[in-house]
This record gives C-alpha cells, structure tokens and sequence, in this order.
C-alpha cells in the first residue's frame, strides 16, 4: 500500500518538534497542514521549508482549545483539500508553577490546549478516516507524563491523560483500521531549551544516560515510523524518545 498523497494535519506545527515533524511527512509523500495560531511568519517558513525539499503543504490557522474553531477548521479542509488521513496532536502550551499558587486559569488553559484539544481535533478528523476505513492519530506526550515535575501539575496530568485518551481510541478504533498511539519526548533542543540556565540544563542532562538532549528530528523520526504501513500493527502504544531518561512500560 502506498502512502504517498496522503493528507497529514500536524497541531502546532510551525516550530520546533512541529516543525521537524511537517518536514519528516512531507519528505515520507504527505500533503502536510501545517497548523498555527499566533505565528503566521513561522508557519511561513515551515511551509518553506516543506516545499524546498520537494515537499507539498498548506497552512490552516485554528485554535485547538476552540472546539467550534476546530470543526470548521477540518470541514474545510475536507472541502478544499481532502479528508484528513493522518493527525498528529502535538499543539502544546506551558503555564508552570507550583500547586499551591497555581491559578484555576492555568490549569484550565493547559488542559483546554494540550488534552481537549487532542480530543477535539480527534474527534473531527475520524470522521473521514471511519468513512475511507484508514488512519493515524499520533498524540504528542511527554516523559513529564511519567516522572512527573515539580511546578508542573498541569502539564503532567494533561500529558498523562494523553496517554489513557490513546489507549481508549486505539480501542474504539482498531475495527476501522485507525491506529492511534503516542509519542514521548523527553528533553528536546528548543527555544524554551535553548532559554534555561546553564545550571539547570547540566541537572537536566545528569538525568540522561545518553548524556545529551534530542533533536527534533530524533521525535519526528517515530512519528514517522508510527504513520507508516512499517506500524500497521502498531495501536495503543508510547515510544519513548528520552535518552533513556524514563525506561518504564
């Protein structure tokens, strides 16, 4: 079975792992949406980047926390486009601090973003995948979703919920040849990486028995092999992609 042509949407794609991602499935035959909110110059230039490499894609700016906003986002897409064969949910935010302090607002914005919007955008896009009997869902977690962090109560419970929302999909949807599964990165080079202290990255990277962090393209690198016929029979799984920091089940 060929792969190639297939449509691909990828949540918070403009940046970093999203980034990496669009350019991996593009060079894999995809026709890649490359969704943004509030950075249309960097979706541009991952748009670029798709193209020069021989690459096809298209922007759609929606808001994964807005339900309503997500539907009409995937009923164009349908229209204009095509159905959407293959999602991977990797919009994520941050709001960080200590359980004690946080604000009701905090939790409420990293959960609407990071696990309804997973939801959310699931929900519209196998809808097309039911009707044609095929799909991926890759959902973008994290190995705070495991260990757990400090200051990160809400980051962690929506990344860990990620995971139980994989399995009960994969579940619901393995009779119509969708598999859905998980991606954990653990320290990967990023802008908010690239903007912690040098004291902090040296404790950050004394937890890595591989002594380094990621890339990017080490993320994209699974989500790839998972949208792959290789991954066929591959549903309600996590890959780990950590540097051996977290080597739990």
């Amino acid at each position: 079975m060929t792969l190639e042509g297939k449509t691909a949407v990828i949540t918070g794609g403009s940046r970093g792992i999203g980034r990496a991602i669009c350019k991996k499935l593009a060079g894999s035959g995809f026709n890649v949406g490359i969704n943004y909110v509030s950075n249309p110059t960097a979706a541009e230039e991952t748009l670029a980047l798709v193209e020069q490499q021989g690459g096809k894609g298209f922007l759609c700016p929606f808001n994964v926390a807005d339900t309503d906003a997500v539907n009409e986002a995937f009923k164009k897409i349908t229209q204009d486009i095509a159905p959407v064969d293959i999602l991977i949910n990797n919009a994520g935010i941050t709001r960080d601090g200590l359980m004690a302090r946080m604000k009701d607002s905090d939790w409420q914005a990293v959960m609407d973003t990071n696990l309804k919007g997973a939801f959310s955008c699931s929900k519209a896009a196998m809808r097309g995948m039911m009707k044609s009997k095929w799909g991926r869902i890759v959902n973008i977690t994290s190995v705070i979703g495991f260990l757990g962090n400090g200051g990160q109560v809400n980051y962690a419970a929506a990344k860990a919920g990620l995971v139980g929302l994989t399995k009960s999909m994969a579940r619901e949807l393995a009779g119509r040849n969708i598999t859905v599964n998980c991606v954990a990165p653990g320290y990967i080079v990023t802008d908010m990486t690239d903007g912690l202290d040098s004291d902090i990255q040296q404790a950050i990277l004394a937890q890595i028995p591989l002594g380094s962090l990621g890339e990017p393209e080490d993320v994209a690198a699974s989500v790839a092999f998972l949208t792959s016929d290789d991954a066929k029979y591959i549903t309600g799984q996590t890959i780990h992609v950590n540097g051996g920091m977290y080597m739990g089940n």
